[in-house]
């Protein structure tokens, strides 16, 4: 009641005003506001980006192919191969904890998460991009960045964006507003349409003979290890005599030196009966080794030979195994990133296969020097996109997010090392991507993501707060090449070491 008078009152007033006082009231208040320094804690107001309505293109939608979030207009758009197809607002990171800027894609799909984090908060229709927690999902949208470095969006959209993107979905985080653009280069792959249509066949051939290389590899091991478990105890029996031929050279010695040292006839004679004996025994052991030896030799020979066979199935097995994984991957999308920061280029391919606690596993078993011409300037960060097949091999989509060099420029820049593009190239599909920035890969990648890329001239406070996904090792190898060993540092993790895998635990994270 008092505030609704005070209310009254003062409106009162201002009426009986003449209008001269009121410009000059005017005019002092906004000199005021222009000369007034804020307080020092005070908190930066938000700033509204313009209004984004969410909407869908006037045709049918296509597989969606990327998804690019503009951090300065608060906005997330689907692309299909033909274009934008979905739109809508959203909210990113407030300040101190930004959504990083850059390139990621999809590694976990939730419907129906919930934060471990923040108090149990529902993120509903979650695809993460992070294992640490970085995630587009369904949110309250007050207009401006508002969340923990999270990518809300509305929820109806985020439940019919859901069953449209996959497990490696690529998703753009800009800056500014980015779309892709029709491009083309002669850098880019180009699939061999004969390597397409027999790459199937080929995978299925492959697989089968891996199937049966393993089997005979068994096969030869228990072969192995019968003939091993044959022959031993001719081996006990020969360790047996061989002991028993040593301690009688060795009694044959000392006698020796006895008789050597025998000073009286007495001594002498018994000496030499004692030479005699011992010499005799080594006569009569040497026999019953040279006997055995003879009686045992095939069945020796045999089990040595069983062993080597062993070891050679093993080789064979590891090599069809590797053939196998090459011509499987052979039919999947491949993604390429090349790093001015560390000068080299890493392949990824998703191999589908599927962890107890989300995700999937990709293949990360290339990793070689690349060459950048002018290596200290800057290339920026681009992200070039097959996203169709034409009859000259793919059409191409380009994405600059981070200005350097404009994207012909960049690849002009890049000499792709040709045993590489011989591997990946010829079977190139839709939805493979050449990724080419000034960074270096993020922590956060791993074996269970593609690539993750952040600008560092951009605010991370939403990735940088949030805890490094743990490196748990775990000894689980599949034939599939992957290697599964945490990056460091930022970098990547060593190849040669293909056997050195580790499992992380998903964090339930804003």
């Amino acid at each position: 009641m008092t505030n609704r008078c005070t209310t009254a009152q003062s409106t009162e007033v201002v009426r009986r005003w003449a209008p001269p006082a009121i410009a000059t009231l005017a005019a002092t208040a906004a000199l005021t506001a222009l000369t007034a320094a804020p307080p020092a804690d005070a908190a930066p107001r938000q700033v509204r980006p313009e209004h984004t309505t969410e909407g869908a293109a006037p045709r049918g939608p296509g597989e969606p192919i990327m998804a690019i979030v503009s951090i300065k207009s608060q906005k997330v758009t689907i692309y299909d191969a033909d274009g934008w197809v979905l739109r809508a607002p959203v909210s990113s990171g407030t300040k101190g904890r930004e959504t990083p800027a850059g390139v990621f894609s999809v590694v976990e799909k939730d419907k129906d998460h919930r934060s471990s984090l923040y108090d149990d908060a529902w993120m509903p229709h979650m695809l993460r991009i992070t294992w640490n927690g970085i995630a587009l999902h369904g949110g309250p949208l007050p207009g401006y960045a508002a969340s923990h470095g999270c990518v809300r969006m509305p929820f109806g959209f985020a439940e019919k964006l859901f069953d449209k993107v996959h497990i490696g979905t690529r998703v753009i985080i800009s800056p500014s507003d980015a779309e892709p653009v029709e491009f083309s280069h002669p850098t880019l792959f180009v699939p061999k349409s004969a390597a397409i249509a027999a790459a199937p066949a080929r995978a299925e051939t492959l697989a089968r003979e891996a199937d049966e290389t393993t089997k005979l590899a068994q096969q030869t091991k228990n072969a192995a290890a019968l003939a091993v478990k044959e022959a031993a105890p001719l081996t006990a029996a020969l360790r047996k005599l061989e002991l028993a031929k040593t301690r009688a050279d060795a009694a044959l010695a000392v006698a020796e030196k006895a008789l050597a040292a025998a000073k009286t006839d007495q001594a002498k004679a018994r000496a030499e009966d004692q030479k005699q004996k011992a010499a005799a025994k080594v006569e009569e052991l040497q026999t019953q080794l040279d006997a055995a030896k003879a009686n045992a030799k095939s069945k020796l020979d045999a089990a040595a030979a069983a062993q080597d066979a062993a070891k050679a199935a093993e080789t064979k097995k590891a090599d069809a195994a590797k053939a196998a994984s090459e011509a499987k991957l052979a039919l999947e999308p491949v993604s390429v990133f090349i790093s001015r920061a560390t000068q080299k280029l890493y392949v990824r391919r998703n191999t589908h296969k599927r962890l107890p606690d989300g995700g999937e596993v990709f293949d990360a078993t290339i990793e070689v020097p690349v060459t950048i011409r002018n290596p200290d300037k800057p290339i920026g960060t681009h992200v070039f996109t097959a996203v169709a097949r034409t009859n000259g091999g793919l059409r191409w989509t380009a994405v600059t997010i981070d200005s350097g060099d404009v994207a012909k420029a960049a690849l002009d820049r890049i000499t792709l090392p040709q045993d590489v593009l011989d591997r990946i190239a010829p079977t190139a599909l839709p939805q493979s991507s050449l990724i080419i920035s000034d960074e270096p890969l993020h922590r956060e990648t791993n074996y269970r993501t593609e690539f993750v890329i952040a600008l560092n001239d951009q605010p991370q406070g939403g990735i940088i707060t949030r805890q490094r996904s743990p490196d748990t090792r775990v000894g689980f190898w599949d034939g599939w090449g992957s290697n599964n060993t945490p990056g460091r540092g930022g970098q990547f993790y060593d190849p040669r070491q293909n056997n050195r895998n580790y499992y992380q635990r998903p964090q339930r994270w804003w």
